[in-house]
């Protein structure tokens, strides 16, 4: 069986919200296309509580993009984005929801940032997406979403380790840095 997993396309990630991607609506489209051609189609979301350590507002004195040691981990401090509840971390309103099966949540711990799809960055909590997959059967898993080089990055290297094939769709896929 075939997969598709949505990585995070999420308002705060496109142009006009909190940690906008250039041009990352411009993915929603060919997303949208794809999704037909996949018998599972699962989507992540970033969902974060107000008080994340991983937010720079969170962080005296300290501005988003520096690198700050969280828990033993150098890490990314981000401006606030996709709060629970927030219409940031709504799904983009283009991106069409009717074929995803399940979304698996991201981020929620305040003290551990989570950029993969299956595990957070410290790797102790599973999301439950690889559970899922194999408890679906799907073998082949392709991947697009926001931010390439961040969170679909991840989720796939975890992808891997888990035993899955996997496959990024460059053209449903968008980095935070060019």
């Amino acid at each position: 069986m075939k997969a598709l997993v949505i990585i995070d396309v999420q308002n705060d990630f496109i142009p006009g919200g909190n940690l906008p991607i250039t041009n990352g609506d411009s993915i929603v489209p060919v997303i949208n296309r794809l999704q037909k051609h996949f018998d599972l189609v699962v989507a992540t979301q970033d969902w974060h509580p107000k008080e994340h350590r991983s937010f720079a507002s969170n962080n005296d004195n300290r501005k988003p993009f520096e690198k700050v040691d969280i828990n033993g981990t150098i890490d990314t401090l981000w401006p606030d984005h996709c709060v629970q509840g927030s219409k940031g971390a709504e799904f983009h309103p283009a991106l069409e929801t009717e074929k995803i099966a399940a979304v698996f949540r991201k981020g929620m711990d305040p003290d551990v940032d989570s950029y993969s799809g299956f595990y957070d960055n410290s790797h102790e909590l599973p999301t439950g997406l690889a559970g899922y997959l194999r408890e679906k059967g799907a073998k082949e898993i392709f991947f697009c979403g926001l931010a390439a080089d961040i969170c679909v990055y991840y989720t796939i290297r975890d992808s891997v380790k888990e035993g899955f094939s996997s496959i990024l769709i460059e053209d449903a896929s968008i980095p935070l840095t060019p």
